[in-house]
């Protein structure tokens, strides 16, 4: 039977990793922040500084995955406690693909500053971003709180950024039929959008994580989609 120390290192183990995965979510959130104001403001800075501080996330994620494996391999967790630690490296990953998509965000960002994009389509992208970098916001929020309620809720609003997804893709195949040299810039946006909603993707996989910790069930529906009918039978004829 473990003893009263061993189970206060224990506990103190997991709120190091907590608070890893806290420090980890708090600067991909800054950096999907950052990106999304790169291109707002055309400001190839600070997409430059999305770019460098990628590594600051790559660090974090080395971090979760040396403190979980040390976990399983010296506590072996059970119950509960396994859920944790096996949804944290999970919950890791999943931020640093965000972060990553934060980066090539920025690095295109930089490019479209040497061109000319409809402005209307970089309001379309900022909105997009803004729901998403909401959504991550309170995912983390959720995960910091335990709050399967709260994680209910960012879950349910993948239906919404697809949808946004889908108008935009849509705009932006409008703007290159119409005038082909709008061709360049908007095909680096339609790679940004599609960036924005994969990472929305990974904020509603935060939030099932979020669920399985705190129950041991992910949610029980289909995840709600908006952005089926890009991929449909009668759309691709």
């Amino acid at each position: 039977m473990a003893s009263e120390h061993t189970l206060k290192r224990f506990d103190e183990e997991l709120e190091r990793l907590n608070a890893t995965i806290n420090e980890m979510g708090g600067l991909t959130e800054s950096q999907f922040a950052k990106a999304l104001e790169a291109l707002r403001d055309r400001d190839s800075a600070t997409a430059e500084q999305v770019i460098a501080d990628d590594a600051r996330v790559d660090a974090l994620d080395a971090a979760v995955q040396d403190q979980t494996v040390r976990m399983l391999a010296l506590r072996q967790p059970m119950a509960v406690d396994l859920r944790v630690v096996l949804s944290s490296i999970k919950i890791a990953a999943a931020l640093e693909r965000i972060a990553d998509y934060a980066k090539n965000t920025a690095k295109r960002s930089i490019v479209l500053t040497q061109g000319t994009a409809p402005p209307s389509a970089v309001t379309g992208i900022d909105r997009l971003g803004r729901l998403v970098r909401t959504a991550l916001k309170d995912v983390l929020d959720a995960f910091a709180n335990d709050d399967v309620a709260k994680a209910y809720d960012v879950w349910q609003r993948d239906e919404e950024i697809d949808q946004v997804y889908t108008g935009l893709f849509r705009e932006l195949l409008t703007y290159m039929m119409e005038d082909p040299r709008t061709i360049s810039a908007c095909t680096h946006l339609m790679f940004m959008a599609k960036n924005i909603e994969r990472a929305g993707d990974h904020v509603t996989n935060i939030a099932e994580l979020v669920s399985f910790r705190g129950t041991g069930q992910t949610f029980a529906q289909v995840r709600p989609k908006g952005s089926g009918s890009l991929y449909s039978k009668d759309s691709a004829q």
